[in-house]
């Protein structure tokens, strides 16, 4: 069973962020890693390797979402498997795909294939992601997303 944020929740609504923007990929990263360290997910040093397994592998998931996670190895600095939701309605630039959703993850121990895969099975329903891309409060997105942070509980 996945650790839960202060909240009792791994998407807590503060960690919900819409109609933000963002100069280019790493920005947007960047803000998702200040996010997860803000909720407490994450010791310093995690946000960095976020770009470190941006730079060896894309995060781009489709459908105009990207999951910026860390490294293997920066599992050590997880405090706690927390999902972050960061909504660009203008896009970000992903290397020539657009990106209005950045679902930021840090997962403690092995629970990131649980996560991953959650969030797979609601993201790849092209309704879904539409939805996710186009909310406008942020209980709409923690609403569409109930269902991974089930998924990460049983």
């Amino acid at each position: 069973m996945a650790e839960l944020t202060d909240s009792g929740e791994v998407l807590p609504r503060q960690g919900i962020r819409l109609g933000l923007t963002a100069a280019d990929k790493w920005d947007a990263i960047r803000q998702c890693g200040a996010l997860l360290t803000e909720l407490g997910a994450v010791d310093p040093g995690y946000p960095e390797t976020m770009i470190e397994r941006e730079q060896s592998v894309s995060t781009y998931l489709g459908e105009g979402v990207a999951i910026p996670h860390g490294t293997d190895a920066s599992r050590a600095l997880v405090r706690r498997t927390t999902l972050g939701v960061l909504q660009f309605p203008r896009g970000v630039d992903w290397n020539g795909n657009p990106v209005r959703i950045c679902v930021a993850i840090a997962a403690k121990g092995d629970e990131h294939m649980t996560v991953l895969s959650a969030l797979a099975q609601v993201l790849s329903d092209s309704r879904q992601a539409e939805r996710l891309r186009t909310a406008t409060t942020v209980e709409a997105v923690h609403e569409l997303l109930a269902s991974v942070q089930k998924g990460i509980n049983t």
